[in-house]
């Protein structure tokens, strides 16, 4: 006859009797805290971000203070160092490298000025004729984003071939179709180079102008257009005082992001005229590459690149405080 275990009772204070056996619990996964997790979810971010732009930003500077040759570039660490003479020989504007790096800022700024200017008209301009409905508005729409989404390569090698003078179609059209021109003026070198280098930039960098600001109008409540017509506002009052005082958030980003992008230009000449490009059109950027990889002076090409950055810092800086002071005084 099988004899059978009858189990031990509890004990008053509930533990097991001496005799039976205490289960373990089973141990889960540990549990991921909640202040660590935001840190783990960045970490991939801030790794990518200290590989492309941290770390190559300091080993630029680096390089800024030494003697960094074509005979040095194979163990650049071991260059001899430079002190603050890259930067004394990029500031003296009575020397040849100087007084070509100060006309190729002034090329730049102008080119910076056209570029965001016409670009944020033509945003405007564009987000405001699309506020109203009419038929066909939605294509529209995705016609003017099409340069925006077209890769830059692909768009500003197309503006090339167009500016060929035997082959282009800017030429077929002013000399041959309206019969504007009576020769076939050169657009790739010379006088000419920079305004087809400013239309190249315009077409592709509007329709993020455009993009932003639509979206901005769009959070505009119609009743104020409304009330303002009834009161007698025309249209160009319309975007005086409602249109542009309440987008002014999103212009001055804009502008802001604009201004950074087109100063740092580099594929629109570099695609254009390639590494070596008219002095009519020489951006600063294109200007510390030629310093860089055509001459084969690093050291230089550094020192400048960091004044670049040192310039955009500031500019970036003044143009923040102005906008931070505005809007304290229009509260």
């Amino acid at each position: 006859m099988a004899s059978t275990t009858i189990p031990e009772a509890p004990a008053e204070n509930g533990t097991p009797g001496p005799g039976r056996a205490r289960r373990a619990r089973p141990r889960g996964r540990p549990k991921l805290s909640r202040a660590a997790l935001p840190y783990i979810l960045l970490a991939p971010a801030i790794l990518l971000e200290l590989l492309v732009h941290i770390i190559p930003m300091i080993v630029g500077i680096v390089m800024s203070f030494l003697k960094l040759t074509q005979f040095h570039i194979r163990h650049w660490t071991s260059a001899p160092g430079a002190g603050f003479d890259n930067y004394r020989l990029a500031v003296d504007f009575d020397g040849p490298i100087g007084r070509q790096l100060l006309d190729s800022f002034w090329v730049t700024v102008m080119f910076t000025v056209l570029v965001v200017g016409i670009s944020w008209f033509l945003g405007m301009a564009g987000a405001i004729l699309m506020q109203g409905a009419f038929r066909g508005r939605g294509i529209l729409r995705a016609l003017f984003l099409v340069p925006y989404a077209l890769p830059v390569y692909t768009g500003v090698i197309t503006f090339g071939f167009m500016f060929q003078r035997d082959t282009g179609l800017v030429n077929h059209v002013l000399v041959d179709q309206l019969h504007l021109m009576s020769d076939r003026p050169f657009w790739l070198i010379g006088g000419n180079s920079f305004w087809a280098m400013v239309v190249t930039a315009v077409w592709r960098t509007w329709p993020f102008a455009f993009l932003c600001l639509m979206a901005a109008l769009q959070n505009i409540p119609r009743d104020v257009y409304e009330a303002a017509a009834l009161d007698g506002a025309g249209v160009w009052q319309q975007i005086r005082r409602i249109t542009l005082p309440m987008a002014a958030p999103v212009n001055r980003v804009v502008v802001l992001v604009l201004f950074l992008w087109t100063f740092n230009d580099f594929n629109t000449p570099y695609v254009l005229f390639g590494k070596s490009a008219p002095e009519e059109a020489d951006l600063i950027s294109i200007h510390i590459y030629q310093n860089s990889f055509v001459t084969w002076n690093f050291g230089t090409g550094s020192a400048m690149s960091v004044l670049l950055l040192l310039f955009l810092m500031a500019v970036t800086a003044v143009y923040l405080a102005f906008v931070r002071r505005k809007e304290k005084s229009d509260a």
